[in-house]
């Protein structure tokens, strides 16, 4: 399995100045790539081989005046860009032809230097390293100091330079870990539990524990509402803008840091602590279109559901996940029958046929862990986990705790 660890840079201004010139090179590539397949289509003619377009854009137009200064920076992040394009081409036409599991994606876009990510790519052949006193050696960049918030695990086999909107600057390691090992570090356990996800308490466990919203959003609206102001009194093309729109991009920076921290924390500690784990497939998207909206994104129910699925491959637990349209909020767990639907404001109801007065998220939660079926399957069950994509979100210092974190 390939995971991403994280870190932050601290690149000095020299260092700063050719990271910007390897970002703009990287771009350069990737849009006359992507200029090239599309004159070729519009031209009727076949898509230009990769080593083609390598040796047309990269090696004679480092010869030219027009793209000489492609050579002041490494020949690998030139290289990396183009495969961008030859994946980001791949990806298009096999979610035309629907081989490509989902939401559809379109044609690749040109690349913009007003984008709010710039990154560049360098692979084992690139001869980066990590010095002596822990910083990452690039080349054509120099050293550059790295914030070790812990030690990585193997070696990794490439890096990523990333510089996001507040203008931060990150080395995400692509490191390929053993699922043996990962799961035996793992406490041994047979609990199971059900997780009803919702706004007026994140979770609910089927157990009766009850995890409170943060609402990042919400609390730091009124700084976010502020600095947006500030932003839009700034005469466009002004000095004075740019770091008015730095500093809008910091505070969602922040509370976009601090959500991921509160998810990273809270599913950590249900993997190590259960052995399955049942949780309702909800419509984010569908749910995004109604006057919940800032609440449900707040909450970040994909991004936490996630990271359950990519924890719980990695450490060999279970992950169930029930159809949308299971009636756990309308069935009494206790005798099963189906009481009806209920507005949002009811917490409380009582079964008219058994007369089990229920809180409205714990039977939820409760009818989740039935629906998926935990009660028999998880102890013992074979496991199987499939091939699961770099994440993001593994960054930082969000590692196995050596104990139990609280929620």
């Amino acid at each position: 399995m390939q995971l991403r660890y994280s870190f932050r840079l601290y690149p000095d201004p020299g260092q700063r100045r050719a990271l910007a010139k390897a970002f703009g090179c990287a771009r350069v590539v990737f849009n006359d790539a992507a200029r090239a397949r599309e004159e070729a289509r519009a031209a009727k003619q076949p898509f230009p081989k990769a080593a083609e377009l390598s040796k047309r854009l990269i090696t004679e137009a480092k010869q030219t005046v027009e793209r000489s200064w492609l050579g002041e920076v490494s020949a690998v992040v030139l290289q990396q860009s183009l495969r961008d394009v030859e994946t980001a081409y791949r990806n298009f036409f096999a979610s035309l032809k629907g081989d490509r599991k989902g939401p559809k994606v379109g044609a690749p876009h040109f690349k913009s230097r007003k984008d709010k990510r710039q990154s560049i790519r360098f692979t084992a052949n690139a001869r980066w390293n990590i010095t002596d006193k822990g910083h990452l050696s690039l080349p054509k960049i120099g050293a550059v100091k790295v914030k070790w918030s812990r030690t990585l695990p193997t070696t990794p086999s490439s890096v990523t330079v990333i510089k996001d909107a507040a203008g931060r600057y990150f080395a995400s390691f692509v490191i390929d870990t053993d699922p043996a090992a990962d799961a035996a570090r793992m406490p041994e356990t047979d609990r199971t539990i059900g997780i009803d996800l919702g706004l007026t308490h994140f979770a609910v466990l089927s157990d009766g524990t009850k995890i409170d919203s943060p609402r990042f959003l919400r609390r730091a609206e009124k700084k976010l509402k502020k600095t947006q102001r500030e932003l839009s009194r700034k005469q466009k093309g002004s000095k004075n803008r740019a770091k008015a729109r730095l500093k809008v991009a910091r505070a969602h920076a922040t509370v976009a840091d601090a959500r991921r921290e509160f998810h990273h924390q809270l599913s950590t500690q249900l993997i190590s602590e259960n052995q399955g784990i049942a949780v309702e497939d909800l419509s984010v998207a569908g749910l995004a279109r109604t006057r919940l909206a800032k609440s449900v994104h707040d909450a970040g129910w994909a991004s936490f559901v996630g990271m359950l699925k990519y924890k719980a491959a990695r450490y060999g637990r279970i992950l169930v996940r029930i159809g949308r349209f299971e009636p756990t909020s309308q069935t009494c767990s206790t005798c099963g029958v189906k009481d009806g639907p209920k507005s949002l404001n009811v917490r409380e109801w009582t079964c008219a046929a058994c007369g089990t007065v229920h809180d409205r998220d714990h039977n939820a939660a409760i009818n989740v862990k039935t629906a998926a079926g935990l009660a028999v399957s998880a102890c013992g069950a074979p496991v199987r986990p499939g091939a699961i994509p770099a994440q993001r979100e593994e960054a930082g210092s969000h590692g196995f705790p050596t104990q139990a974190r609280a929620a």
